[in-house]
């Protein structure tokens, strides 16, 4: 049985047995199943890694930390009703690791309304950035950032053609606008620039139009096994165009789904190599998931480990008895926290987080490199 398979009977049993012995609630909802299902399931086992190992030395301040986890299926409006019923209904302290832009935005009234704190949605959008929303808390750097970053790698090495596809919603209009800075700072123009519907994208009109503009390198802003059809469409088309995504899928899941065709594919990256031991964050990750008897670390696991430190920090100094109103001062309180060779720092104004961005290449031996 794979980790996350383990996490997710584990979620099952927790929620049969209730809370009784739950001194900290967190409050999850993501798309545990659906496109970006094994995804989730790799950022919620780092995330878990961090957790379990604060708990087994009794916990923050003496208090045990239980995550409640819901599956959205990736859908908006089920994400928005699943945080009512965490924060009305199950009492939860804080919310933590959501996953997706639509998703997110539609569970900031509930956080508005209750004055509850979000720590390390999973996303990069920067409508959670600018203007500050009061109750997130960014842990990861935003699209933009990546898509920029890919545009001015793309045009270093000589392309010219790039193409754009992206997914016809927040997620996607946010990335685009980076990928449109990036490619203009290089004084290029996409050869197509065409969105998808999210829920039932049709690849095959755009991967038509790339394969006849002869693009040299395509983004695909999209999630999971959406960016994987859109794929397996522009070689049905013909074009052999080097394909481009975002971190949102930089996990082993996304790897097996693309089979025979991962090989080459880049993938931005938030955080740094996950072999990297120069940073302890890594070094602590994979000595963790080791101790466990399990595979490598992925990068979306990072991701989860990363946002549980910021979590469990903003939970230490809300202190003995923490309240929704004191985790939320208490986050804002955090400056120059040391993840482990990354730093994080917030304030009033400024729930940012990380800055940091890479890119990264799927290797014959299915890995992700640098």
């Amino acid at each position: 049985m794979q980790a996350w398979q383990k996490w997710g009977a584990a979620l099952a049993l927790g929620a049969l047995l209730g809370t009784a012995q739950a001194q900290i609630l967190v409050g999850q909802t993501a798309g545990l199943s659906g496109v970006v299902g094994p995804g989730v399931q790799e950022t919620a086992a780092g995330a878990r890694l961090f957790i379990d190992a604060v708990n087994a030395k009794g916990g923050v301040n003496g208090q045990k930390i239980e995550l409640i986890a819901m599956d959205d299926k990736f859908d908006p409006k089920t994400a928005g009703e699943n945080a009512r019923v965490l924060i009305e209904d199950r009492k939860v302290h804080v919310m933590f690791l959501t996953r997706g832009t639509p998703h997110t935005e539609a569970i900031i009234p509930h956080l508005d309304k209750h004055g509850v704190a979000l720590v390390g949605p999973s996303t990069g959008a920067m409508v959670l950035h600018q203007p500050v929303r009061k109750h997130v808390f960014n842990v990861r750097a935003t699209y933009q950032r990546e898509a920029e970053k890919a545009m001015a790698h793309l045009a270093s090495l000589g392309m010219t053609r790039i193409a754009v596809l992206y997914a016809d919603d927040s997620f996607g209009a946010d990335g685009v606008a980076g990928a449109q800075k990036g490619l203009a700072q290089a004084r290029l123009e996409p050869v197509v620039l065409e969105k998808f519907n999210r829920a039932q994208p049709d690849f095959a009109p755009p991967a038509a139009k790339i394969a006849q503009a002869q693009a040299q390198a395509v983004m695909i802003i999209g999630s999971g096994t959406t960016v994987v059809d859109g794929y397996a469409a522009l070689r049905k088309a013909g074009s052999t165009a080097q394909l481009v995504t975002l971190s949102n899928n930089a996990s082993n899941g996304f790897i097996k789904s693309l089979g025979e065709h991962a090989r080459g594919v880049i993938v931005s990256q938030v955080f740094p190599n996950e072999r990297s031991l120069g940073y302890p964050m890594v070094r602590e990750a994979i000595e963790l998931n080791k101790a466990r008897g399990q595979g490598d670390v992925s990068p979306a696991m990072l991701e989860g480990f990363a946002a549980a430190k910021v979590l469990v920090e903003g939970l230490r100094r809300a202190g003995p008895k923490p309240t929704r109103e004191k985790i939320q001062t208490a986050l804002e309180s955090i400056q120059q926290l040391d993840l482990g060779g990354l730093f994080v720092s917030y304030g009033e104004n400024d729930h940012t987080g990380l800055d940091f961005a890479d890119l990264s290449i799927i290797g014959a031996d299915g890995k992700f490199r640098r």
